[in-house]
């Protein structure tokens, strides 16, 4: 796989499996804006006092990525109070890295400011796309955002050859994490080029420059299957990380189509795979009848949220789920 490094998790005391009681959708792209024509996907969770603002990727008349946020009531985040009316970022320079889609992955807080990890696309030839995570920051709670650079702060490297996608960042103990997405190698399905790739593991000491030494945390179970999007929670010293995986074979709405997983570990590091403990399944009809993908995870007031994409990769929508 790549060369990476796996590391063999022991067992995480106190995890058992969890049980989400789903709440449905809560929004979904209406056209409104010429940006807003299709898709709410990625959403990506900042908690704030009065607040729940999720950033969504939304896509535009060109079938391009965009990013903006949702406001939902606290208390009740079926209730939106607000949909932000302009992308906060606008799509890269002409040849860099998120020329062409911009997507959430992770927000944090750190010194007053938020701080966006964001994926960048642009387009390729012998390949659909490629990926890199980028980096902007806000000051007003993340109403507004500014790249910190024109370039991205996890791209491809001499190990990792293929793309960084999918971040999920935490600072923790003055240490900052990184788990995303990597790109393992491209497959040729039905005569075209489709990604596989995996979840693996790096760290920083300042937000932006990160340490990735190869180590896979969530290793494919076959030779076909792709696995994106972590969502780390930890809780009484064990880290449960939720993530989506497919198969290369009929996976957009299909028998194949991304379904959410589960994993915990000790240490952040090394992890044990338990994809049935993940506690959500496909509904037995409508818009996540056929897809669950890209959950975010949060704790507000008490409860833990699950906010995750359903059917066409976000086409019908985002919902939440609470744990029970």
């Amino acid at each position: 796989m790549n060369g990476a490094a796996t590391r063999a998790a022991p067992p995480a005391q106190g995890a058992a499996p969890w049980r989400w009681r789903k709440q449905g959708v809560i929004f979904n792209a209406d056209g409104r804006w010429p940006w807003l024509t299709s898709h709410a996907c990625l959403p990506t969770a900042l908690v704030l006092p009065d607040r729940i603002r999720l950033y969504i990727a939304p896509r535009n008349e060109r079938g391009q990525s965009m990013t903006t946020f949702i406001d939902l009531d606290r208390s009740n985040p079926a209730k939106v109070l607000h949909v932000h009316d302009r992308p906060v970022l606008e799509l890269g320079e002409l040849g860099c890295f998120d020329e062409s889609g911009i997507m959430p992955g992770s927000v944090v807080r750190h010194d007053g400011r938020v701080y966006l990890y964001y994926v960048g696309w642009s387009l390729g030839r012998t390949v659909p796309y490629r990926n890199a995570i980028g980096l902007a920051m806000s000051e007003d709670d993340g109403r507004t955002f500014r790249r910190l650079f024109p370039g991205p702060i996890a791209d491809r490297t001499a190990r990792e050859p293929h793309f960084a996608v999918s971040p999920c960042v935490v600072k923790e103990d003055g240490r900052w994490r990184l788990w995303y997405a990597s790109g393992l190698r491209w497959i040729v399905v039905n005569g075209t080029p489709e990604p596989l790739y995996c979840i693996k593991y790096g760290w920083s000491d300042d937000g932006i420059t990160w340490r990735r030494d190869d180590v896979t945390c969530i290793a494919p179970l076959r030779a076909d299957e792709a696995n994106a999007r972590p969502t780390v929670l930890r809780r009484d010293g064990v880290y449960h990380m939720w993530y989506c995986y497919r198969g290369s074979q009929n996976f957009r709405d299909g028998g194949g189509s991304y379904r959410i997983g589960y994993a915990t570990s000790v240490d952040g590091i090394a992890w044990r795979r338990d994809d049935a403990g993940a506690g959500i399944e496909l509904s037995a009809q409508g818009w996540d009848d056929a897809m669950l993908a890209y959950p975010c995870v949060v704790e507000v007031d008490g409860r833990t949220l699950m906010f995750y994409n359903g059917n066409g990769f976000g086409r019908t929508g985002v919902g939440y789920a609470v744990a029970e």
